[in-house]
């Protein structure tokens, strides 16, 4: 999540006096941890999009938002771009650093501030994992619903970054459709809160504005997730396919009939064989395309679903159609696919 200072020189960054900005920043902040040793800025210089590497300036590691909100006014005092990082699992560039300028890491801002089970939503910090938020909610039968791939140890902040969705995110919504609140800072480090507690705030949109823009707009200091009850049964169907074009007409066909799954996700040949060499998850290797689509709701809408699903692969050309047998095979199936970007990582480690 990348936020620049929004002035340029001549289309060019400005030059920053390096000694002065640590100082600054040193006599304000005491406590703050800084980091400025080439050794300690190496390990920040690219997020999961590892084609592309700067090395930051300065990389600062607050605890507290009121240093997040002195560093953010330092750095506009002396026209410092800055650019924000959670977890460093992104695969789009956002958290790229710039040699000119600060990276913000917010991964130390990781308390669960409130569940409200009556309220069915959580509040929490920036560097909260987005399992953990589910994790902390399971107790009183809630989730949160977007579950990118990364979510074992991507932050919420991050998410309302890049707008994250996950494979649940056809009936279930992206980021977006699962916040409703936001705290934030401007990169004047004024306070802004955007978005409410209630369903519905009046006025612009503001809460959607923010959320995708890679933290231009602002840094994200509190998040307010919407919890959903945890569905009674959900069941995981694998269909395999010898053409690719079969798998994706029998999406169509699903859609047309009215069914919406709680995930429906598809990957070709070299995915399966990657994921497969690396979870064993059971997928056929020899199939060109595989579909793995989740119902959930109550047992009996599940069980009738997945009778008609099976049926529409079958109709569209799958060579097999398994039901994952158990919770434990459902959570195999998934972790194939959400696996599949670390497992075509060990074909191509460079």
């Amino acid at each position: 999540m990348a936020m620049l200072y929004d002035e340029r020189v001549d289309g060019a960054l400005p030059t920053v006096d390096r000694a002065l900005l640590i100082q600054s920043l040193r006599d304000a902040l005491p406590d703050l941890q800084l980091l400025c040793r080439d050794e300690d800025l190496k390990p920040y210089e690219c997020d999961g999009l590892a084609a592309y590497r700067t090395v930051p300036l300065l990389v600062v590691l607050p605890e507290r938002v009121d240093q997040v909100q002195v560093v953010l006014q330092i750095c506009h005092r002396l026209t410092v771009p800055v650019v924000a990082r959670g977890a460093g699992t992104g695969l789009s560039g956002g958290a790229m650093p710039l040699a000119k300028g600060v990276l913000l890491v917010m991964a130390r801002l990781n308390r669960i501030l409130e569940v409200s089970p009556q309220g069915r939503f959580a509040r929490v910090q920036p560097g909260v994992r987005n399992l953990a938020i589910s994790q902390a909610a399971a107790p009183y039968g809630l989730y949160y619903a977007p579950d990118p791939s990364s979510q074992i140890a991507c932050t919420i902040g991050g998410n309302v970054a890049e707008n994250a969705g996950g494979v649940h995110c056809l009936k279930y919504g992206l980021t977006v459709h699962n916040i409703l609140k936001l705290e934030v800072l401007t990169v004047a480090g004024e306070r802004l809160t955007l978005g409410s507690d209630a369903l519905d705030s009046p006025g612009f949109d503001l809460l959607a504005l923010f959320t995708g823009s890679e933290g231009m707009l602002g840094i994200v200091t509190e998040v307010t997730v919407r919890l959903l009850p945890k569905p009674p049964v959900a069941r995981v169907l694998l269909a395999s396919f010898d053409r690719v074009e079969d798998a994706a007409r029998s999406v169509a066909h699903i859609i047309a009939a009215g069914i919406i799954p709680g995930g429906l996700e598809m990957m070709d040949n070299l995915a399966i064989r990657a994921a497969e060499d690396f979870i064993h998850a059971g997928y056929p290797v020899e199939a060109a395309a595989i579909l793995l689509c989740e119902l959930d709701g109550v047992e009996a809408d599940v069980q009738e679903d997945c009778e008609r699903v099976a049926a529409l692969f079958t109709q569209a050309g799958a060579c097999e159609v398994r039901l994952a047998c158990n919770e434990a095979q459902r959570a195999r199936f998934w972790a194939g696919r959400k696996n599949a970007f670390p497992a075509v990582g060990r074909l191509s480690p460079d």
